[in-house]
């Protein structure tokens, strides 16, 4: 049976496709299970049961961790202790050193400045910072720093984990002078991924001279204050004693107190500490950037620019690893974005993250930004490792069903073809197929070859009929639909093309076939 379409409906989608508006009419993404947050909190019992073992098996003294679902802390979970000494337990407002996950804080406040219109992520760096201008670069065609390979490790100077964690206390005029003394490169700037703490307290310095106050209180005034994160601080003295993790190192079979250095001119690549409570808020608002969309824009940074520090900037060398229990085959590529790492696997096409090891500390924050679910952790043994408890953590996510990605929608312009299109297969007609075609369509593959060909797969799968729905939907300008058919079943796919009003630049019809799909990673 035909059905029969709505000619209002119709008429206003058509005249919706050359109509220029805010977002021509792009609709946000939107998740399609109503009872997600329910079944992904079937799993949690499960995550306190997989972070307690991993910190009793890895001689970790306290431990604190919590899943983050639509920008809020959903659950938390503690253990250990946060003073051996003392036997003092960690609670949900214990505070931990995070390390190198302060360099999205710096990150963010470079983008702060940007945004105002102080610098340009292309501005050369020695501009801010004079004692690099007799910097001598290992060649002779070697890019000038900008701030752009500052913020994305792509420096060129060495990998320098090991010297950093030593850097946090110094003070502004011994950095000056070890700029001054010159650095080393490995490589060529902008040739490749190197990790630099250097990078990112030469750019705490940039953020003092361009905005005029310290590092840590534009950082204060500027992201903390306006998001409330009333625990997190530089300076691990202004912590409640009451309150404050110590860190530790486990040798001899025993855990040896870790010192805390103060605040220094290093602290914008390691010095921040926080809560449960702050770090769930401030992941929660990078989880609050997606989708894009209209509206009010809140918090200390535009939406867009939130969504730029999640983008690769500079990207590293694919991975495959074989586990050796299971023999199974994991595929991993990426970078880094803005004072975050950003990577894909075979479950999760983008993930954002950071991690942060001192000595005494080892932190972790990851989250899917298409998903809306993010999990971080705090332990207080010196580099405390969580890269597998996470893995196993959203696994059990995933398997509660509600660890479901946004489902992107079709716009106007989209579901107008749709429609259009699906009245053409029905019963085709040469002012219709002309009516929503771009100019490329019967260029590509001629009218009267699409005619016949459409003719050709009636033939085969009788009459269709329009269906229900979408099947995929890819983006708000490309997506797939099947049509029933008497015989089978008819899979359409339509791309819309970059013009003014919106046509179809590419138009597929083919016999709806199930077929298995091959994954690179199973």
């Amino acid at each position: 049976m035909i059905r029969a379409f709505g000619s209002l409906a119709v008429a206003v989608a058509l005249m919706t496709l050359g109509r220029r508006s805010s977002a021509q009419g792009m609709e946000p993404a939107r998740f399609a299970d109503s009872a997600r947050a329910s079944k992904l909190a079937a799993g949690y019992p499960a995550i306190d049961q997989l972070f307690t073992a991993f910190a009793t098996r890895e001689h970790v003294p306290g431990a604190a961790w919590g899943v983050i679902v639509d920008g809020k802390l959903a659950h938390v979970g503690v253990t250990g202790y946060r003073d051996v000494a003392a036997h003092a337990l960690v609670d949900t407002n214990t505070v931990f050193r995070i390390a190198s996950m302060t360099k999205s804080f710096t990150a963010m406040s470079i983008l702060i400045l940007r945004d105002e219109g102080k610098l340009s992520l292309d501005d050369p760096a020695e501009k801010y910072v004079p004692e690099l201008k007799t910097l001598k670069y290992p060649t002779t065609d070697s890019p000038r720093l900008t701030i752009r390979l500052l913020l994305s490790h792509n420096t060129g100077w060495p990998e320098d984990n090991p010297w950093g964690d030593q850097q946090l206390s110094i003070a502004d005029s011994t950095l000056a002078q070890m700029i001054e003394r010159g650095i080393p490169f490995s490589h060529a700037p902008g040739t490749g991924y190197e990790y630099s703490n250097y990078a990112f307290m030469i750019l705490g310095r940039i953020i003092t001279r361009v905005s005029g106050v310290p590092y840590t209180k534009f950082v204060q005034q500027r992201i903390l204050a306006p998001l409330g994160l009333r625990s997190s601080t530089l300076e691990f003295s202004q912590v409640p004693r009451e309150r404050l993790a110590l860190g530790y190192r486990w040798e001899d079979s025993q855990w040896k107190l870790e010192p805390q250095l103060p605040d220094g001119a290093g602290g914008s690549m390691g010095g921040m500490l926080t809560s449960l409570h702050d770090l769930g808020i401030y992941v929660g608002t990078f989880l609050a950037s997606w989708p894009p969309r209209d509206g009010a824009e809140v918090g200390p940074l535009a939406r867009g620019s939130m969504r730029e520090m999640q983008q690769i900037q500079r990207s590293r060398v694919p991975v495959v690893t074989v586990d050796s229990a299971t023999k199974q085959i994991a595929l991993f590529s990426g970078g880094y974005g803005f004072g975050l790492r950003i990577w894909a696997d075979c479950r999760f096409a983008h993930q954002v993250a950071h991690g942060g090891g001192l000595p005494g500390f080892g932190t972790q924050m990851v989250w899917l930004p298409e998903y809306g679910v993010g999990i971080i952790a705090f332990g207080n043994r010196t580099y405390t490792s969580w890269g597998p408890v996470f893995d196993n953590a959203f696994a059990i996510l995933q398997g509660t069903g509600g660890l479901e990605a946004r489902v992107p929608q079709p716009s106007v312009a989209l579901s107008g073809a749709r429609e259009q299109v699906t009245r053409l297969v029905v019963k085709w007609s040469d002012p219709l197929a002309d009516s929503f075609a771009a100019m490329n369509l019967y260029m590509d593959h001629d009218k009267a070859h699409r005619r016949a060909q459409l003719d050709s797969l009636h033939a085969k799968l009788g009459a269709c009929s329009a269906g229900n729905g979408w099947d995929l939907v890819e983006n708000s300008l490309r997506g797939q639909w099947v049509m029933p058919c008497e015989h089978g079943a008819l899979r359409v796919s339509i791309t819309m093309a970059p013009t003014m009003p919106v046509k179809v630049q590419y138009l597929d019809l083919t016999p709806d076939v199930r077929r298995p799909r091959t994954e690179i990673c199973k």
